[in-house]
Order: structure tokens, then sequence, then C-alpha cells
């Protein structure tokens, strides 16, 4: 059992593997970016020193925060990548394309061990990448010792003293000393604040932290080990000790010298001259937030948001029976309040706000791979990439994006010699693009390839009975069947596009946040898939409207204009009710009838207008109350889940109302409405 599994359920330990998990993200992240760009220096004889330096040190870095908390797996393929490319800085080796795939695919397998590792998972085999990549290593370029394989006999607390990163006593030519620092959590000092964090954060301040690692001691707790080189004097030490640290003199046998010079390099010292003068230690103005404590805050923002709701009811009541200037001072004070929690709403909205480039620099790999298997050219366009959208739904993005890509890669380019043939570029080219309209994010996933065929897709829906054998397809129809769970116009799956379910995962996981998903595709010309979304999910500017006798909110981001109607302009056509708007006319569908509520006829009524394109309505409603912010609550329960409505929200008054999803009325049926059901209804 490794370090990492027989302290588990120990609180200290899994709050610094949340810190493992964070770091190790923000180094995969440059490695994926520095690779592709380091691609292109494939059998040259020069390399950027720069980008292979970076490169380097990111590496460097996961094998030491890897050893730290024992995930060997993922400590031992930052050091054979770590050797290749010592073997590059050194020129003892070029830039080889075998070199640069075992690059590549150990990157990957670094992203699954870690990935194994948070979801507690058995770690995939890495025997087959490790060899691979010690398949491209010179013979002489295997100086510095490897760090033992998982299950070995080596254990964290002899990696101080066994690693080939340890200093000696003293530093020569300086006056600093190397300490060994110890330090052993428990309940008391964590009511004091002091947890290996702040221990560690003291310790870099104290001097040049080495090398650190946890160990576990006989009666099953842990222990943090650190290295430090410190000038520090004996009350400085002695005001550690207090703190919980035990600390002593740190002694070694003399390193050999080429694997001495090969770790002042690997630590980003590229200088010789400056060997004996300690790094100085930058502030960190960042500092890592679970998104449950996220969460929990806006939970919080948002029942300040119905309290303050509520003394906006309060005194609207009180208006008629207090002195007008008490009320008017009483009021001041309730918009003042208001101000202040909207910009508190806005802060911590911005706190959750992430940009879309997270998920859009991922597709770069994707992309690479899927191009060498189907052996297509491919060149990805990311536009828009600052974009911001919520943390939470970046991560429920991540995978419907993924798919989007890969359907386009394995469905929609054609091969170069097909494009050649009718006129194109033999590169085709994807494009991923964010922006912001109103209070939404849209994305937009497009191909120059070869379209969706209308007439291909309708005939196999003809042979799995989704549609009547004379029906005809729109855009919407069109998309309602590929998205429709088990369909497909392949025989065969394949790795990057199987049996329909995914393009049904994708078209739920939108719908099921509040979002739109739409389709536009010529043949010959190629297909956009856009997605639009809230920027966040749970405070939201609403519309209150009635209907019947009943109250809803309507989320304002998915209004296009407010309108009042009379009566006598409402012209009726069949089952449709149309009035004039814009030069053309506008389907009007009247609420209580979508959801079967007496109506109450008024001399005029009002309307909302939602949707986009050829997908317009006006709601009808009976008035509109007002604007107020709303919190959202989602409906998750599929026994009480109702099309049209997305959730519910409290107001000021106590009185709950239901959400309404604009996105899914403007496609009930009902009966005299210009609405129609969906072809797979």
């Amino acid at each position: 059992m490794s370090i990492a599994e027989q302290g588990s359920d120990n609180s200290f330990f899994s709050e610094f593997i949340d810190d493992y998990f964070a770091e190790s993200e923000e180094h995969l992240t440059i490695l994926r970016r520095g690779l592709l760009a380091l691609e292109s220096f494939v059998n040259k004889p020069q390399i950027e020193r720069a980008l292979l330096d970076e490169i380097f040190r990111s590496f460097h870095s996961l094998k030491g925060i890897s050893g730290m908390v024992g995930v060997r797996e993922a400590e031992q393929l930052a050091h054979e990548m770590e050797s290749y490319l010592r073997a590059l800085r050194h020129d003892q080796a070029t830039l080889s394309e075998e070199g640069m795939e075992g690059l590549m695919a150990g990157t990957k397998m670094l992203e699954q061990v870690i990935s194994a590792k948070r979801e507690q998972k058995p770690p995939p085999d890495i025997a087959s990448v490790i060899a691979q990549i010690e398949s491209t290593i010179p013979n002489d370029a295997h100086a510095a010792p490897r760090p033992s394989s998982p299950g070995g006999e080596a254990s964290a607390a002899e990696a101080p003293r066994a690693s080939d990163e340890a200093p000696a006593a003293r530093e020569e030519g300086s006056d600093s000393r190397i300490w060994r620092f110890e330090f052993i959590p428990s309940t008391e000092l964590s009511a004091r604040g002091i947890n290996v964090n702040t221990v560690r954060a003291r310790l870099q301040e104290l001097g040049e932290l080495r090398n650190g690692a946890p160990r576990v001691m006989p009666g099953g707790g842990i222990a943090f080990e650190f290295i430090v080189a410190s000038q520090a004097d004996e009350p400085t030490l002695a005001a550690l000790r207090e703190g919980g640290l035990t600390c002593e003199p740190y002694e070694e046998p003399p390193a050999i010298p080429d694997a001495k010079e090969a770790d002042r390099k690997e630590a980003g010292d590229l200088r010789p001259e400056a060997a004996s003068v300690a790094p100085a230690i930058a502030p960190s103005n960042v500092v890592r937030v679970s998104l449950g404590r996220l969460d929990e805050l806006m939970r919080m923002v948002g029942e300040l948001v119905i309290s303050r709701a509520r003394l906006e009811g309060t005194l609207k009541n009180a208006e008629r029976e207090m002195p007008a200037t008490r009320w008017r001072a009483l009021q001041e004070t309730n918009l003042m309040i208001e101000r202040q929690l909207r910009d508190l709403r806005e802060g911590v909205m911005r706190v959750r706000m992430v940009p879309v480039a997270e998920i859009f620099e991922r597709m770069r790999f994707v992309v690479r791979d899927l191009a060498r298997e189907y052996r297509k050219k491919v060149n990805l366009d990311l536009s828009g990439q600052e974009t911001e959208i919520d943390k939470l739904l970046i991560e429920r993005m991540m995978d419907p994006l993924l798919h989007l890509v890969r359907n386009a890669i394995s469905h929609g380019l054609e091969t170069p010699s097909e494009r050649e043939a009718i006129g194109k570029r033999a590169e085709g080219t994807i494009s991923l693009r964010a922006f912001t309209a109103a209070e939404r994010v849209v994305i937009e996933v497009e191909d120059d390839g070869r379209g969706i065929d209308f007439a291909k897709v309708a005939d196999r829906a003809r042979e799995m009975g989704l549609i009547a054998d004379k029906a005809k397809l729109d855009t919407e129809a069109l998309l309602d069947l590929i998205c429709s769970p088990g369909f497909s116009t392949r025989d065969e799956a394949d790795r990057a596009s199987g049996r329909g379910v995914g393009m049904a995962v994708v078209k739920n996981t939108v719908l099921g946040l509040g979002g739109e998903f739409t389709l536009d595709s010529e043949v010959g010309r190629g297909t956009r898939f856009t997605i639009q979304l809230p920027i966040t999910l749970a405070i939201a500017d609403a519309l209150i409207v009635s209907t019947g006798g009943q109250k809803f909110a309507v989320p304002q981001s998915s209004v296009r204009e407010v309108m009042e109607i009379d009566p006598s302009s409402v012209t009726a056509l069949e089952e449709y009710e149309l009035i004039q708007y814009r030069g053309g006319a506008l389907p009007i569908v009247r609420l209580a009838r979508l959801f079967d509520i007496e109506e109450k006829y008024e001399r005029v009524f009002h309307a909302f207008v939602i949707g986009s394109g050829l997908n317009v309505a006006g709601i009808a409603v009976d008035r509109i109350i007002g604007h107020q912010e709303i919190v959202v609550r989602a409906i998750n329960d599929p026994l009480i889940q109702v099309a049209g409505i997305s959730g519910a929200t409290e107001l000021g008054d106590g009185q709950v109302v239901l959400i309404l999803d604009a996105a899914a009325l403007i496609k009930l049926p009902a009966p005299g409405t210009g609405l129609r059901s969906t072809v797979s209804g």
C-alpha cells in the first residue's frame, strides 16, 4: 500500500493532495501548450531553449510533487520524460518523431494516472509508455538516479536522502545551512491555523525549500519532512519549534558531480555563476478555493437576495402606515442595500468565472490525435478564448465539446484527396468560437467539411421507424433526430463516434444547464453547432409575469422584448394566432393554454418574445408584473419535471413560483397555437 493510500482518511493529507491535483493541472496545461509548440522543432538541429526549459521544469515539478504524495506512476513517467528532455538540453539527442510521440503519449498517460488517483481508481499500466520513452533516450543520458517503481522498497521517508536532488550540509561559498524539519499535524495545531500548507509557506520564507515528503509513522499517522537551506538564527528556529516543527542539521555524503550539475539545471538555474545564490521566493497573489466553498458562498448570497426581496415587500406594505419622511429614509436604505447586494453578487460570480480557454486548449491534443488516426489534415482555429463562464458550466461542458470536435473530424471533414477532388484545400478547418450575448455565453463548433445530408438522415430514420415515410425534415427536426439515443448513420462504431449516444448526451447536457442547442448545415459547405448557455446558474434577473391568476418567472436573458397587444390585432389562421411583427408575422402562444390554466381575458394583454432565427414566438400573458432578481432552484427529480419548467424560486412575499424554460416552451404542442411537436415526439 502506498503512502497516499495509507493516509487517504487523514484530513490533513486530503487537504494536501487537493493541492497536488490543482498544481498538477496547472503543469499539464503548460505541457499541452508547450508540446504542441515543440512539435515544430522535430528533426531540426536547434530547439528554442526557453520553450524546452519551460517543458522541462513542468515535468521536473510534476515528478517532485508526485513523489511527495506517493503517486509513483506519475513520478516515474515524469522522470523518464525529464531524462529525454535532459538529453535534448545537453545536445545528447535530436528531437525525433519517435521522441515527440513518446512525450505526447507520456503526457496523456500522466493525465490518466492523476485522474485515476483523483477518482480513487487503480492506476493504468504505464509499462508500454515507459518502454516507448526509454527507447528514445541515449544510453549515456541516464546519469541521474530514477525514482523507485510503484510497489518498490524505497519509502517516502528515504526520499530526501536517496534523491538526486538532496543538498550538501552547507552551501559552498554561502552562510546557508541545511536543516531537516519535521511537522506532525494534530487537531490542536489545526485549531491554531497551523497545517502542512502554512508550514510549507513559512519554510519557503525562511530560505530555499529543497525537498519535502510525507511518511507514515508507526501508529498510522502522517509526518511531513522538509529539507531547507537557510541562514536562519537560533531565535527564528526556536519560534518554529513552538509552531509544531522539529528541526536538526541535515548531513549527506557528497553527491556525484554530474548528477549535482544536472540537478542544479533541473531546478531552473541555468547560470553556473548563480549556483551559490539562493533564489528569491516571489510572493503569490493567488489563492486556491474549492468549488464547493464557492457554491456555499453563492447559496448565502442567494439567501440575501430573497431576504432583500422580502424587505422590499414589507416596505411597500408599510408605506401607508408611516410618515412620508421616515418611509423615504427607509426606501433609500433599501436601495443602497440593493446596490451593495448586486455588487456582492457580481463579485462572487466573477470569482467563479474562468475563461473558456480552459477547455479550448485541450482540444488541440484531441484534434492532433484524431487527425493522425483518420489521416486527415486539420487546422484548429480558436477565437474568444478569453470569454468567461461559470466554473461549473466549464466542467459540465467538457465532454459535450469533446464529442462535437470528434464528430467534426470523423464525420464532418473529408480526407485530403476527397477535398482536393472537389476543389477544397487539402487541410480542413474546425473553428471553436466563444462570445457573450446579453447574459448568455455562445459557443460554436464549426467545420468546413461535407455537411449533413438531410436525405440520408431521413432514410436512416425511416429504417429505424423514427419518422413517417412522407415526413420532411427541417433543421430543427434534423437536430432532434441525430440527438435521438441510438441514432447513427454509421453501421460500425469507431473510437471517435459510436452509436448516436454521444449526441443525445450533448443535447441533454446543454438543455439541463438551461441552454439552447441549434444546428446549421449545408451539404458540401460544412456544419455549425451552436450552444447558448447562461453565464451562471445560481442567481438571475427575471421578469415576473402573471396569467390566469398564477405567477411565473422568466429569465431575462431569454427574453428579446416585451410588447402590449390589442386583441383586435391578432389574426387567426387555422390553428395559429399571428400578429404583424417587424415586417413579418409572429406566432402568439397563450401561456395559459400551454399549462391548461383558466384564461382571464382582458381588454389588452402582454407578450414576451423568445427564440431566435425562424423559431421565434410571443408568449402571451395577462400582465408583466415587474423585474426581480431570483435565486434559481433547479428541479432535478425526474418524477416531477415538466416540459417548459426549468425550476422554481421564492419571491419576497414568500410565494414560490415556477421558472419558465424558454427553449422548451417554443417546442411545446398546444391546441390553438402555432407550435408544433417535435419529429421524435
